[in-house]
């Protein structure tokens, strides 16, 4: 099986809901789904958080963090730690826990390497586009925290497919692009239950078309992934003349210009990235 027909396959697996996920990452899964109850509310949030070590402990320095801790008062409850957050940014740190799950069960170095990559990228897309969002675009911040999380998701579904698919790694980039990123990533994102305004902002970043300035969920991805200084290991950029050009963007908006907005928020992105690379 060549690479296309390797994509084709886990692409029609994809579209039937037939998606083959590991053991821990089902179990969060249905955390998310438990978080996502309109009925969950801030102890019941608690009480699941509290399960799982791994959450609690995400949730607390997420919440003692520059993004979310305005006034200095650190926290050491769970409880207070979703007070803090909200229930929207606790799924957004379990939306972050599936996708850093597929790429735990890659056990081949070349393919672990690139799941390593995929993630520090989709980490800086996801604090960046926070930032952004809240900046810049005025659209909803952890809306767009939760879309930087779950951009790449067909990415890491596909490369947690890699050892029964092992031609996916062979071919270039963008074989990647034309031929398994909607078809997969609409799959994925539809099985995890992604709003359809997020999947619609994410099929954005597929087209690759946006507006300067920025103004919706779609171009505030779109400037996050031109800004992300680790590139996706799935898109490569076209040499150095890419990167550079994406450190010249800049524009004036009612806060100031974009570049000096970053240097402002720049402790905010550092904060958000450390707890998003625990």
């Amino acid at each position: 099986m060549n690479r296309l027909d390797a994509f084709q396959s886990i692409a029609a697996q994809a579209s039937r809901g037939e998606l083959t996920f590991p053991t821990n990452v089902n179990a969060s899964i249905k955390l998310q789904q438990a978080l996502n109850d309109p009925n969950c509310h801030i102890d019941a949030a608690a009480r699941l958080l509290q399960a799982d070590p791994l959450m609690a402990a995400r949730a607390v320095a997420l919440a003692n963090s520059v993004a979310y801790n305005r006034s200095g008062s650190q926290i050491t409850s769970v409880r207070s730690a979703v007070q803090r957050l909200g229930i929207r940014t606790i799924q957004s740190l379990a939306a972050a826990l599936i996708v850093r799950q597929l790429g735990s069960t890659i056990t081949d170095p070349v393919t672990k390497a690139k799941a390593a990559q995929l993630w520090a990228h989709t980490a800086h897309v996801a604090a960046l586009s926070q930032v952004i969002a809240r900046r810049v675009t005025k659209v909803d911040p952890e809306t767009a925290l939760f879309a930087g999380i779950v951009h790449e998701v067909g990415g890491f579904y596909m490369l947690s497919r890699a050892s029964e698919y092992p031609a996916i790694l062979d071919g270039e980039a963008e074989d990647w692009v034309e031929h398994g990123e909607v078809a997969i990533g609409r799959g994925v994102l539809a099985k995890l239950d992604v709003p359809v305004a997020v999947r619609q902002a994410i099929e954005a970043v597929w087209v690759g078309l946006r507006a300067l300035p920025p103004e919706t969920l779609g171009d505030t991805l779109l400037l996050a992934n031109d800004l992300s200084p680790v590139a996706s290991p799935l898109h490569e950029r076209r040499g150095a003349t890419t990167v550079q050009a994406a450190r010249t963007i800049d524009f004036v908006t009612s806060d100031g210009t974009l570049n000096s907005i970053l240097s402002e928020s720049a402790e905010e992105v550092t904060s958000l990235l450390a707890v998003l690379m625990l």
